[in-house]
């Protein structure tokens, strides 16, 4: 069953100088599968996962989640549909620091007016998944980077998303707390057969994926997907990278 049908996805942002960011892109990701997107900076990587969020609307194409078009739908609906339907995980984790990790962690539970136990309940088997219970007493600026993430990606699942998706999740993270996040994400997929997307520059995040789709110049390039070994997938996506350009860094010294 496919959880997203994305078929011939244009978008052109007018003004002076009209830009062409997705030129037909045609994506499929099925229940269950969880994939990278990558691509220099620029490439349209971003612009995709916005379409995909609702955050950004087409300008061609259609989006289909679950069959259904999100971009048809208006106001209220449009709310409903993104809070039961779609989970979100960024680069700075976008954490309250009014409220505590925990309170962070069921805001979305609070939006559709579950009652306290069922929150209750919900935050502490999440916690205990994502190895978080200890810090839910905390405020955000108390823990760390990687922890932080984690609370995020506990706020992102609660609900039990159709699809999760994230942009550069490990983006502010250093190497050891970026492992520990894609180790993560990773476990949740596998576990809870949650459908994932997520945008990255980073071949180790990327190498946890099943698939992983290249965007260059607002086009699909190409795609690769995970066999057996996580490490050769790894250098399949750096050789990808090298040979695209841009933004490739020198990473066939880096540990996997």
């Amino acid at each position: 069953m496919d959880m997203l049908n994305v078929e011939k996805l244009s978008k052109v942002y007018g003004g002076k100088v009209t830009y062409r960011a997705l030129t037909d892109i045609d994506l499929v990701v099925r229940r269950g599968e969880f994939v990278g997107i990558m691509g220099p900076s620029g490439s349209g990587k971003t612009t995709l996962l916005n379409m995909v969020a609702t955050i950004d609307s087409p300008t061609s194409g259609e989006v289909l989640l679950k069959g259904e078009n999100p971009h048809r739908m208006k106001g209220s609906k449009l709310a409903l549909f993104r809070r039961r339907h779609l989970g979100f995980v960024f680069q700075d984790f976008n954490l309250l620091d009014t409220l505590t990790i925990g309170e962070n962690i069921v805001l979305p539970l609070t939006l559709d007016k579950k009652s306290l136990e069922e929150m209750e309940q919900k935050l502490m088997a999440v916690a205990k998944k994502l190895g978080i219970v200890e810090i839910l007493d905390k405020r955000t600026y108390e823990v760390s980077g990687g922890q932080a993430q984690r609370a995020a990606i506990a706020r992102a699942i609660i609900h039990s998303p159709s699809l999760l998706l994230a942009d550069e999740p490990t983006g502010n993270l250093d190497s050891k707390s970026s492992r520990s996040v894609m180790e993560t994400m990773e476990t949740i997929n596998s576990e809870d057969g949650t459908t994932m997307m997520m945008v990255t520059h980073d071949p180790l995040a990327a190498s946890y994926c099943h698939r992983v789709v290249f965007i260059k110049d607002g086009r699909l390039y190409n795609e690769i997907h995970r066999g057996e070994s996580r490490q050769d997938f790894f250098q399949q996506i750096v050789d990808v990278l090298s040979l695209m350009g841009g933004n490739a860094h020198d990473l066939s010294s880096v540990r996997v």
